[in-house]
């Protein structure tokens, strides 16, 4: 027996979501406890992300079809031409649905499986969906602030391919990234409304990737370690803010494009113990940052 599991994240133009590979997932920890093997196919796009965990390409996988015995799809409405062609090009194999949705009993995609296992479907009581007991390995959760403004320090700026170097060495790191915003409008419901909500956000983080001197602020005032990237050739105000708070994990623009190894290392150090201990040591000396210059300025109304 060799199992291939499927689901709306194999087809070329399927539509990849958390739930759907959860479930796969669930399918995948039950069958590796029940010493079957298996295979998962993927699409290029999510091949990216699990192609090194040992996925396959589904065109692969179509290709050599016939090592496999059965072909299990997992989750998803069972629905659509490109189920379909799994039929056609699995055949051979006994096939499976399990967690899925049935829309139409009678539909060809529903009918071509020889077992059906709905979460939903007419005349069936519900079943809770199985992304519920997928295993999930704990992961840091990475707080994003990026400017693409400044337009102050003219021919000093290196936002753009700053930008550009911070998302490709985002988007290889085993993390959850959440994109955070210190710009405010109530009227925008997508953005914070007061400041306070960019604070109990930026506080849930492990770690915040900044090009903002605000979003280092924020997550040092939290007690939250940050790499701070400075956007502007020479170093700027970012740099400067570091400097103020003594914090050691700065990284300057041409630093960065010229490779993003020392983004990897500073990464390593803000979530180990030593980097949290330092964002600590900032969150505590936080109630007296400014206070020379608010004594300076009170001198001055005073004066």
């Amino acid at each position: 027996m060799r199992v291939l599991v499927v689901g709306w994240s194999s087809p070329l133009h399927g539509e990849s979501t958390a739930g759907d590979v959860l479930s796969a997932e669930a399918v995948c920890a039950r069958l590796a406890a029940e010493r079957v093997a298996f295979d998962t196919a993927w699409s290029p796009a999510m091949h990216r992300a699990y192609g090194p965990r040992g996925g396959l390409l589904l065109d692969d996988a179509v290709a050599r079809a016939a090592d496999y015995t059965h072909l299990v799809w997992a989750c998803g409405p069972l629905t659509g031409r490109q189920v379909q062609e799994l039929h056609e090009a699995f055949a051979h194999c006994r096939r499976l649905a399990v967690g899925v949705s049935v829309l139409d009993p009678a539909d060809p995609a529903v009918t071509g499986f020889d077992v059906v296992v709905p979460r939903d479907a007419p005349g069936a009581p519900p079943q809770r969906d199985l992304a519920a007991a997928a295993p999930v390995p704990p992961l840091p959760l990475l707080g994003v602030f990026l400017t693409h403004g400044q337009g102050e320090y003219g021919a000093a700026r290196r936002h753009e391919e700053v930008s550009a170097a911070l998302g490709g060495w985002l988007a290889e790191q085993r993390c959850a990234r959440l994109v955070l915003e210190t710009r405010l409008d109530p009227r925008d419901w997508r953005l914070p409304a007061t400041a306070e909500e960019v604070v109990a956000a930026v506080a849930r983080t492990d770690a915040v990737v900044t090009t903002r001197l605000h979003g280092l602020v924020l997550a040092l005032r939290a007690g939250v370690p940050a790499i701070a990237v400075d956007p502007v050739a020479g170093g700027a105000k970012v740099s400067a803010q570091a400097r103020a708070w003594g914090w050691p994990a700065l990284v300057g623009a041409q630093e960065l494009l010229a490779g993003p190894g020392v983004l990897d290392e500073h990464l390593a150090w803000c979530l180990s113990g030593a980097g949290r201990a330092e964002a600590a040591r900032c969150r505590d000396e936080a109630p007296g940052a400014g206070a020379a210059q608010l004594e300076a300025l009170v001198a001055a109304l005073r004066g």
